[in-house]
């Protein structure tokens, strides 16, 4: 998207370049103030940050709150800053928001729908929350979303990877910064191929919620396109624990590669046990059978251990990118808490100041001037290199990482390795693309509350 586009939307003002200087939208000027939802009257802005502490994706709920707490801190100016120094918007200076000092209270989603919204509706109604951040559910990404732009409260998604977060489900309230599944599916395809090869039968087992669902079909759709051919899909409920059922039929089904569309412990589970049943030890089809885990995270591989090694997937950051913001946040995140930053953790630590920031280029907390702010914003410098929040769907646009589990790892936090760092232009799509709901998917209107 151009500069003159930016400007036409009133994102850049003033000949302003994207991160430089404040951006007033032309709509929220100090002249057209208005009342909205939890509008911060006194010292302090609360945020609410809305995480799965129990439940299968707990471990990437915990360190999404981690990276939230960092996060609050750098706002107050508190530790050494972390990308508040590399970001490319300079509208941050560790003085809160508009100075106002940050507070935040937290949520357990549970990874269920309904109890994160219950978690969600409390923050806002409870506490005041102006913003909510976090999640590692698609479905539960969707739900609060939605509650969200019925509250007429910002949404900054957490681990949302589902086609329909920012597709047929996307809000004019809502954003992402995570990438999605069909950005995984182009990404991993071309990677597949040349490890591979075109002449694959492949076995999908498929988490049962909106996420698995679009995973898999963006996966099935690329692989297919290279010549693989999809022998069964079979739907695995989110709160399963044990596989073995649901694997032994892999064994006479004459596929060669089984994709684990799994996440958080179910992945963990479904592919320790896909490895005690001795698939990666067999030959199909005159070939070496596979596993490909569509999604990855440095958490999931730390649950699986050694059954990781060799295996394919896809990720939206890793600790090890040599950048300058990534170097400052992996600093930042180990100085605190003794360990690198899993994909969650950035993510969120990402969202919340990309919240703050387009509040501070706003001038104001108003939803719709923080959406306005944010919409068509270009930025650098918080671990992924040069990102773009696309106006038409609130979706982030950047490279894509390809992962693979490594043979002999250095040390318990060195078990992937990063294989190709896949351009944005190979995973890039229309807006109006049918998995994302075609041209009748739109953002309607913001919602500013009160």
């Amino acid at each position: 998207m151009s500069k003159n586009d930016l400007t036409r939307r009133g994102v850049l003002k003033t000949g302003a370049v994207a991160g430089a200087g404040l951006a007033v939208p032309t709509i929220f000027t100090a002249g057209s103030a208005r009342a909205f939802t939890n509008e911060p009257t006194g010292s302090n802005v609360v945020l609410g940050f809305n995480v799965p502490q129990t439940g299968p994706y707990a471990d990437e709920g915990m360190d999404e709150l981690r990276a939230q707490e960092l996060a609050v801190q750098h706002l107050n100016g508190e530790g050494d800053g972390g990308c508040l120094a590399t970001f490319s918007s300079k509208a941050l200076d560790g003085t809160g928001i508009l100075g106002k000092k940050v507070t935040f209270v937290t949520g357990d989603t549970q990874t269920k729908s309904d109890a994160a919204r219950a978690a969600a509706k409390s923050m806002i109604e409870k506490d005041g929350a102006i913003m909510i951040n976090g999640g590692s559910s698609s479905g539960v990404a969707v739900a609060v979303q939605g509650l969200c732009q019925e509250a007429g409260i910002i949404f900054m998604a957490g681990l949302t990877h589902s086609n329909d977060t920012t597709g047929k489900d996307r809000k004019k309230n809502g954003f992402r910064h995570f990438f999605n599944a069909y950005m995984s599916a182009a990404a991993l395809a071309p990677v597949l191929e040349k490890a591979y090869g075109t002449d694959r039968r492949a076995y999908h087992l498929t988490a049962d919620y909106t996420w698995g669902w679009t995973q898999q079909e963006s996966i099935a759709a690329s692989t297919e396109a290279m010549g693989w051919e999809t022998v069964e899909n079979v739907l695995t409920p989110l709160a399963a624990t044990d596989f073995s059922s649901y694997i032994a039929p892999v064994l006479n089904s004459g596929a060669d590669v089984l994709v684990l569309n799994h996440y958080g412990g179910n992945m963990v589970n479904s592919l320790t046990q896909a490895v005690q049943f001795g698939l990666r030890d067999k030959q199909v089809n005159g070939k070496n059978f596979e596993i490909v885990v569509p999604l990855y995270s440095e958490l999931m591989a730390a649950g699986a251990g050694a059954n990781v090694a060799g295996v394919y997937g896809s990720m939206n950051y890793n600790w090890q990118l040599d950048n300058e913001g990534s170097k400052a946040f992996v600093k930042s995140f180990g100085e605190k808490y003794g360990r690198p930053p899993s994909n969650s953790a950035q993510t969120c630590y990402a969202q919340v100041l990309l919240y703050a920031d387009a509040v501070a280029r706003a001038g104001s907390f108003d939803p719709c001037a923080v959406a306005e702010a944010l919409e068509g914003f270009q930025f650098d410098g918080l671990g992924n290199g040069p990102t773009l929040y696309r106006a038409e769907d609130h979706q982030c646009f950047k490279d894509v990482l390809v992962m693979k589990g490594k043979e002999a790892p250095a040390n318990e936090f060195d078990l992937l390795e990063i294989v190709d760092v896949t351009p944005v232009a190979q995973v890039e799509y229309p807006a109006d693309h049918p998995m994302f709901g075609g041209a009748e998917a739109t953002l309607g209107e913001c919602n500013p509350g009160a």
